[in-house]
């Protein structure tokens, strides 16, 4: 594995917030890349302690089908797919999850009002992350 290889593989570890990545390269040889435990996005001061510190919640939510980063729109220019009052059904696309270049669109899967939007824009997500909140 060369420099090149490596700095690639730090670099997408950034860019989805990873901490650490295993795997075996092309001779068979068992690589780890590990960060220390800063996330590598920066989130608007005030969404950082709102879902990082969150205290357990009762509700209904939209959650991460992935690893990946949170969009809300299907380009910066677009509008949200959902905004806060909207009625949702099982099959509304409420965002999009991209995960390794792929834009994955997430569906709402319950019926419902959009009650609160847990995360920014662009906010790094692992599987289970709370998305939408629905009502």
């Amino acid at each position: 594995m060369n420099f090149k290889e490596i700095e690639k593989y730090t670099k997408e570890m950034e860019r989805l917030g990873l901490r650490r990545l295993t795997f075996t390269d092309d001779k068979g040889n068992e690589v780890t890349l590990e960060r220390d435990g800063a996330p590598a996005y920066h989130p608007a001061p005030a969404a950082a302690p709102a879902t990082q510190a969150a205290p357990a919640q009762e509700g209904t939510f939209i959650k991460s089908p992935m690893v990946g980063t949170f969009y809300t729109s299907p380009a910066p220019s677009d509008p949200a797919f959902v905004q806060v009052g909207d009625v949702v059904n099982e099959e509304t696309v409420v965002c999009i999850v991209e995960a390794m270049k792929v834009m994955n669109e997430v569906k709402a899967g319950t019926s419902g009002t959009i009650k609160r939007i847990l995360l920014d824009n662009m906010q790094a997500v692992e599987f289970g992350t709370k998305l939408f909140e629905i009502g």
